[in-house]
């Protein structure tokens, strides 16, 4: 099968270049493919339920019994009459009028726009949880258009839901969007790898999950995953909560729960306006709140904020005149605090200049520092959103800490820590989540889940030296090159991280030789041969990211995980240190500046040495620029 990636470009390479050929924007496009999407995996769903039920039915006159609704509601699935499935769509004839088929309400269809309208009735009536919710805007397409959508979507690749590969493909189409559509500057979606690192830290079980500003529902997708590779089912150990204001991001949300087969409790509209409303009555009741709330929110009205509670450390700076709270950050703060229960566990998204604001925010630092209960701050660098490049930090609050822990906190500062996706965007790499995630095991003492990380890291090295010779890009090499791939891959050796990105800097040299020697001997087509050395060297170089990564921690912490504060990335800081810096949340300040590597070079005389260069530079500078003025006096210019 192909892999993911490649699929997910693929799918999004066909869908986009058909929204280019129409005269929709992507804002009028991204809903209802995101509603195809969710639409597609409804029915590989139904078709494998359905596959179940069928295994054990009744026969009556040589024929199984047929599924009926109630068959699906005992297996918790969702039943889609036929109409509502997808291969009916897709098997519609070319010219629907002609073929005289009903909705579900008796009228003749005229287009197939409307068939797929009729199709998202069709599924909202079988769960009151997405009524209203999926999009039904298809007329607006050319029946060509549509056709070829559905046609894309159809990828028989798609029917592993056990591997959730629709699940994937809906994010990634979601962030795509995401670049394309933004919604109140794109603070709807939370790049993953934020979102991540959250669910990381924070380490939801079961009990409640409230995210007061849900977006598209990013926490709770991230969340079910993490639950249930724990083993259990995140619909039964936890229930979500959701308050969004914008109704078109809580439509992608309970769409992105629904693909990913969470239910959850989502309001919107103005009374889920999270600064005047509580809409679930959960303060003091949550055993996690996750969040990523829009920054620098003003014009907050301060009597209708504090009339709606959940300020255990009163409002923020107000203004005297308008009565309006002039920056939002430390109510976000706040309630987040508020909503927790007495074992509870917060994290979220916040801008990097709340780490350090003065004036009331500074009281409200203060006093939160004071309950023992902040517990990690982390700060990232610029270009981790879609469409911002501000830098922001991740707050990590416990009412649970243990003792040992209650005058500490752990700061990180990970701004120099990331992957480049691109120009514009910045993320966290799975190893470079996990590795940040090891620091605060050792902080909190589980030196196991630390060990097992290494033991991971390095039985997924093995494997991977071990079986480069057996990769779809290594039979693809050879077949491209004549079997030119002996003597290139390694085999792994000893323990020796070093010893290891050697060898496969030594395959990455023999590769491209062998390349170029079918080339020159016409072996293969050249083309073939280039794609065929690119993508096995690029399955090398990820190889050698994965071991730079287990270098990168060990190099730090041992392979038996002993903590200790390293200058320039963490430091676990006392709240008498803290308060001596004026109550600064900024990790930075905290941690310092990691030490450089001695160069061998002499300062002063390198200096010098550049300093006669400059006067050089410019000297010949000031020499050129009179020959171009003599030849603009000789043009009479």
């Amino acid at each position: 099968m192909e892999s993911i990636r490649k699929l997910e470009a693929e799918l999004w390479e066909a869908a986009d270049l058909l929204r280019a050929g129409s005269k929709l924007t992507s804002n009028q496009y991204c809903m209802p493919v995101l509603g195809l999407i969710f639409l597609r995996y409804a029915y590989s769903r139904f078709r494998m339920v359905e596959q179940e039920i069928l295994k054990n039915r009744p026969v009556y006159h040589g024929r199984p019994i047929p599924v009926e609704k109630r068959d699906f509601i005992a297996k918790s699935a969702l039943y889609l009459p036929k109409e509502a499935q997808y291969g009916y769509l897709l098997n519609l004839p070319a010219n629907i009028k002609e073929a005289h088929i009903a909705d579900r309400t008796g009228r003749e269809i005229a287009s197939l726009g409307e068939a797929v309208n009729n199709a998202m009735e069709l599924t909202e009536e079988q769960s009151p949880k997405l009524t209203g919710i999926l999009p039904k805007d298809y007329a607006q397409f050319d029946d060509g258009l549509l056709s070829e959508l559905l046609k894309i979507f159809n990828n028989s690749a798609l029917d592993d839901v056990g591997g959730d590969i629709i699940g994937r493909i809906y994010e990634y189409f979601l962030n795509k969007f995401a670049k394309n559509v933004a919604s109140d500057d794109g603070v709807f979606f939370t790049p993953k790898s934020l979102v991540k690192m959250i669910v990381n830290v924070l380490e939801p079980r079961r009990g409640i999950l409230l995210d007061p500003a849900c977006g598209s529902g990013g926490m709770f997708v991230q969340t079910g995953d993490f639950v249930n590779r724990q083993g259990m089912s995140a619909n039964n150990a936890m229930t979500f909560y959701g308050q969004e204001k914008v109704d078109y991001n809580s439509r992608l949300c309970l769409m992105n729960m629904a693909v990913h087969g969470l239910s959850g409790n989502i309001v919107s509209g103005d009374d889920a306006n999270t600064f005047y409303h509580d809409a679930h009555h959960l303060s003091g009741r949550c055993d996690y709140v996750m969040a990523n709330p829009p920054f620098n929110v003003d014009k907050v009205k301060a009597e209708s904020a504090q009339s709606a509670g959940r300020l255990p450390f009163g409002l923020p700076g107000v203004n005297k005149k308008s009565k309006e709270v002039g920056n939002a950050n430390y109510l976000w703060i706040s309630y987040f605090y508020a909503y927790l229960n007495e074992r509870g566990r917060a994290g979220f998204v916040m801008a990097s200049s709340a780490t350090d604001s003065q004036g009331r925010d500074k009281e409200i630092r203060r006093q939160l520092v004071e309950t023992g209960h902040v517990d990690v701050m982390v700060s990232a660098g610029n270009n981790f959103f879609y469409t911002k490049s501000l830098p922001c930090s991740l707050w990590f609050f416990d009412k649970g800490k243990p003792e040992a822990l209650q005058d500490k906190v752990l700061f990180i500062d990970a701004r120099n820590y990331y992957t480049a996706v691109d120009r514009t965007l910045n993320e966290w790499t799975e190893q470079q989540l996990q590795n940040l995630n090891a620091i605060v095991w050792l902080y909190r003492g589980e030196t196991e889940k630390y060990r097992n990380l290494i033991r991971t890291y390095q039985g997924a090295i093995r494997a991977a030296i071990d079986g480069l010779r057996e990769t779809e890009e290594a039979a693809a090499f050879r077949k491209a090159t004549g079997d030119a791939l002996e003597g290139v891959a390694p085999r792994y050796g000893a323990d020796a991280p070093e010893a290891c990105l050697d060898a496969l800097n030594e395959t990455l040299s023999a590769a491209k030789r062998a390349a170029e020697t079918a080339i020159a001997e016409k072996r293969g087509r050249k083309k073939a041969v280039n794609a065929a050395h690119s993508a096995f060297e690029s399955a090398v170089r990820d190889i050698q990211r994965v071991i730079r990564e287990y270098v990168w921690l060990t190099e730090k912490f041992g392979k038996s995980g002993d903590y200790r504060d390293i200058p320039g990335l963490c430091r676990i800081a006392t709240r008498e240190e803290i308060a001596e810096k004026g109550y600064s949340l900024t990790p930075g300040a905290y941690v310092g500046v990691a030490p450089t590597e001695d160069d061998g070079v002499q300062f002063a005389s390198r200096m010098g040495e550049i300093h006669r260069e400059l006067l050089t530079l410019q000297e010949e500078s000031g020499k050129l620029m009179d020959v171009i003025s003599r030849n603009m006096k000789e043009m009479g210019l």
